[in-house]
């Protein structure tokens, strides 16, 4: 089975109280529902398997990895934990089927492939749902067979790895805002591509949408093509089609030189921001004395505010599904539960494989107790905590103490500012693990490079940066839209 369910096994209080006040008795089934594809909890112990895969039903496995893959919610009564049952009276369920392929229709695809060749100014879009799917092999080749201009969503970003000579994540405002066929391969038009809509795009723009999930088509936009179908086996059947007449996009056009050009000179930008020797540093600098370490086949997991915008756009994938980010939602205080999740896997599957987890500092507080489970169980983790004083922007020491000199700091404090200079390494050395407290690159640099090469325990770098950096002049407002 090539696609590995998500099952979350959750605890509840036990069935037929008599009395109110048992443990857990928030309806947690009902609750999971909003974000799960299923959700459920057993009547009995026997029951269990029925409930885990059971061919006549929808069951969690199956409906895990079938249609868009996704969780589900079992939730297991406190009372199953300690109960005996007959051994004899449990009915072991066979694993389901693998998925099966989905594949487009013909004509929709013979259309696609018009609108492809036909297009001035193409753009492929690689969402996550490229990756669930698969799908690098093929799409890999579409874009260097037919010299096509891709962007990576944040968690499509490695489908394609990113320092690829056709990806355009450096000129990403330019690049949508000006296309005139845009495929998007897995990839929703919601907040993260602007909802598809002027003035992020041409008003007249083509969508080719991909996906397996029909109700997602015609989200927002309505596209010129649908092609409803595994994302991988549509993007083979692309392949064959644009073979079927000799056909590639002209690498010297004006839209790839458009292209070249935006990418040359915000590169050029952050190269500038990066090289400042100024203290506090700022994020550009961070970044890039990060990425200069990354081994390649590390996961990224990323959460924040500036941090993870602005990290997305330094910090390179160059392998499918090894980046996770607050996504869709954007909730904060995933970051460390993705971070305890990835490290399970590669310490199960690819031991030595690092996970590295950049987190705003108010990012990490959402969720920074979780420390004491990466130390207890002695995960493969490093924590990057970029460090502002606050979201999006805060106080240095000396602005906190005039401001709270003549009233209370619940009174003229902005919200969005945190105690300044915490040190959130402390917490990492509490439970046992390394914790560095960084200001200058020289102490990036040799705190990272002694957490990389000590495999023996978690490590956490609190890494103060000036608190009222920010991101590059943009071309839009991040939330920019439409008057229409």
């Amino acid at each position: 089975m090539s696609k590995r369910p998500l099952l979350l096994i959750g605890g509840s209080s036990e069935r037929n109280q008599e009395t109110m006040g048992a443990f857990q008795e928030f309806p947690q089934v009902e609750a999971c529902r909003l974000y799960t594809k299923f959700s459920a909890r057993p009547s009995s112990i026997e029951a269990i398997p029925f409930v885990i895969e059971k061919v006549r039903y929808l069951r969690a496995v199956r409906t895990s990895i079938y249609g868009r893959p996704g969780a589900c919610y079992v939730d297991i009564p406190a009372d199953f934990v300690n109960l005996q049952v007959n051994v004899n009276s449990i009915k072991y369920m066979e694993c389901c089927m693998s998925p099966p392929v989905s594949m487009a229709e013909t004509s929709a695809v013979r259309m696609a492939a018009s609108v492809i060749r036909n297009a001035k100014q193409p753009l492929l879009i690689i969402g996550k749902g490229a990756a669930y799917a698969h799908a690098e092999e093929n799409i890999k080749k579409l874009v260097e067979q037919y010299k096509l201009p891709f962007l990576p969503t944040p968690m499509g970003k490695g489908v394609v790895p990113d320092n690829h000579p056709n990806c355009v994540g450096a000129a990403r405002s330019r690049a949508l805002q000006f296309a005139d066929v845009i495929v998007l391969f897995g990839a929703r038009l919601n907040w993260i591509l602007h909802f598809g809509l002027p003035p992020r795009y041409q008003p007249d723009v083509k969508f080719i949408q991909v996906d397996i999930c029909a109700e997602e088509l015609g989200n927002n936009v309505k596209p010129a093509v649908t092609l409803l179908g595994d994302i991988s086996a549509v993007s083979k059947q692309l392949l064959e089609e644009l073979d079927k007449t000799a056909w590639e996009y002209p690498p010297e056009s004006k839209w790839w030189k458009t292209l070249r050009e935006k990418m040359k000179s915000n590169e050029a930008a952050s190269k500038e921001l990066a090289s400042k020797k100024s203290l506090p540093m700022n994020y550009y600098t961070v970044f890039y004395h990060v990425q200069e370490q990354l081994p390649r086949d590390c996961f990224v997991v990323s959460e924040g505010a500036n941090t993870m915008d602005i990290g997305r756009t330094v910090l390179q994938n160059y392998l499918p599904r090894h980046r996770l980010d607050a996504g869709t939602f954007r909730t904060m205080g995933v970051g460390l539960g993705f971070a305890i999740a990835a490290a399970m896997v590669a310490k199960d599957r690819s031991p030595g494989q690092r996970v590295i987890c950049v987190e705003g500092d108010s990012a990490f507080g959402f969720s920074g107790m979780e420390v004491e489970t990466i130390c207890r169980y002695n995960l493969p983790i490093i924590l990057l905590v970029v460090n502002n004083n606050g979201i999006y922007q805060g106080f240095d020491m000396n602005t906190w103490k005039e401001t709270s000199k003549f009233r209370d700091p619940t009174a003229v404090v902005p919200p969005m500012c945190l105690l300044p200079n915490s040190h959130y390494e402390q917490i990492m050395t509490a439970f046992g693990g390394k914790g560095y407290f960084v200001e200058t690159p020289e102490e990036l640099q040799k705190s990272l490079r002694q957490s990389l090469a000590d495999t023996t325990k978690p490590s956490l770098i609190n890494i103060m940066i000036e608190p009222q950096a920010t991101r590059k002049a943009q071309d839009f407002h991040w939330l920019t839209r439409s008057n229409m």
